[in-house]
């Protein structure tokens, strides 16, 4: 496969150019560059392969001249965050750059335990019976109760540092210093100067300490694992966010810095004043938040430019049929990824003018042997929702709203 493949299928041609043609001089943000991109804050939801899906979405907002400054994401949302903030500047567009990775990509080498996981995962995904589930399930038990997961994610983190490495970026300090080339002539839609938050580019990937029970921010919380954070290769943080329990072994960090400046650090970044740990263990995100879209909400501030939020699936909740230990199972982990996020949309319904939902049909969120096929309607999915938010969102409008809201807290 190549990435045209991908991007020059009739479909996002068509779709590409029906949104150019509406939306040609439509405002989407007020903050600009000289080139006329405009800016947005970005935050994607986890889903495992389903995230082919947000690549799709985040092509076709960037051959619409739309940057993202502020970027979030869970799972696979925050792989998704890391290559759109690593491989090139605020004002690149990356996505192809990312469909190109897409295309040459054998998701299943990811799955990097022994030959009774692979045979399992095949078991899951091909919906085999209840007795072949079993038996499969029961040659791997060894190995999950040794290692608290099936795969020890290697492959991946290796895949993500490469990538970042032949971009130039192996340290957090690189990443960084990259985000803050700000583009030429950023400016608000009138001229004025923006504010240092305003202008800057930042990066939230959303990772859970089950050890400390924290909903942790990387690279912001780096410090609290890391004695010289500046120097932690950002694919870890990847690897802690998609860290899918029992799938993948658990991300570990040892050797947590300690002392008093340790200790002020968690109290202020964590709320958390007990007594350190000498190493954490990290997990999917999603299992705290899968889809984080109030990471960088301000409610008493009119914001200049809106947060945009991609989440795979329907924006129907379907009520679940429980009268099965597994569904219980299922249902209490759904509830654990998904209430925070439904609750805040829920107190901030303003939020529904920004949230994308990606159809993501019947697609299996583990079939990392996702055919050619199935991988580029994927895309196609993602493309489409993206087209689709573009044709219908209306930023004035949507600064009226937040204009009322703000004015409560005056």
């Amino acid at each position: 496969m190549n990435a045209e493949d991908f991007t020059k299928r009739a479909e996002v041609r068509n779709l590409l150019r029906e949104v150019q043609e509406n939306c040609k001089d439509k405002v989407f943000s007020d903050i600009i560059d000289a080139n006329g991109n405009q800016y947005v804050d970005l935050v994607m939801e986890g889903g495992g392969v389903l995230g082919i899906a947000l690549v799709g979405y985040t092509y076709v907002m960037e051959q619409m001249g739309i940057r993202f400054l502020r970027i979030g994401g869970t799972s696979a949302g925050s792989i998704n965050a890391l290559l759109l903030a690593g491989l090139g500047t605020p004002e690149e567009a990356k996505s192809e750059k990312i469909v190109e990775l897409l295309a040459d990509l054998n998701m299943y080498d990811f799955i990097d335990g022994d030959q009774d996981v692979k045979d399992l995962v095949k078991t899951i995904v091909q919906d085999a019976g209840k007795f072949k589930l079993g038996w499969k399930a029961s040659q791997v038990f060894d190995s999950l109760e040794k290692n608290l997961g099936l795969n020890p994610g290697n492959a991946f983190t290796q895949w993500v540092s490469e990538i970042l490495k032949r971009a130039g970026i192996e340290t957090t300090q690189q990443l960084e210093t990259r985000m803050a080339t700000l583009p030429e002539g950023l400016r608000g839609r009138e001229g004025q100067e923006l504010t240092q938050e305003q202008a800057s580019a930042y990066l939230a990937l959303v990772a859970a300490d089950i050890t400390t029970e924290t909903k942790v921010q990387f690279p912001k919380m780096a410090s609290l694992y890391w004695a010289n954070p500046a120097e932690v290769n950002p694919a870890l943080y990847v690897r802690a966010s998609m860290s899918i329990p029992f799938f993948f072994q658990p991300f570990r960090v040892e050797k947590i810095p300690h002392g008093e400046q340790a200790w002020e650090n968690w109290e202020k970044l964590a709320g958390y004043s007990e007594d350190l740990p000498s190493s954490c263990i990290l997990v999917d995100g999603g299992i705290m938040s899968n889809f984080p879209v109030d990471l960088f909400h301000k409610p008493a501030r009119m914001p200049k430019a809106p947060t945009f939020g991609a989440k795979l699936g329907s924006d129907h909740r379907q009520h679940q049929k429980i009268d099965k230990p597994l569904q219980l199972l299922n249902a209490v982990f759904n509830a654990a990824r998904h209430c925070l996020d439904y609750d805040f949309i829920v107190r901030n319904p303003e939020y529904r003018k920004l949230v994308t939902y990606i159809d993501t049909g019947d697609f299996y969120w583990l079939d990392f042997e996702m055919k050619r096929k199935e991988k580029i309607d994927l895309f196609l999915h993602g493309a489409k929702a993206a087209h689709d938010f573009l044709l219908k969102f209306e930023w004035r409008a949507y600064q009226e709203t937040r204009k009322k809201l703000a004015s409560a807290y005056a």
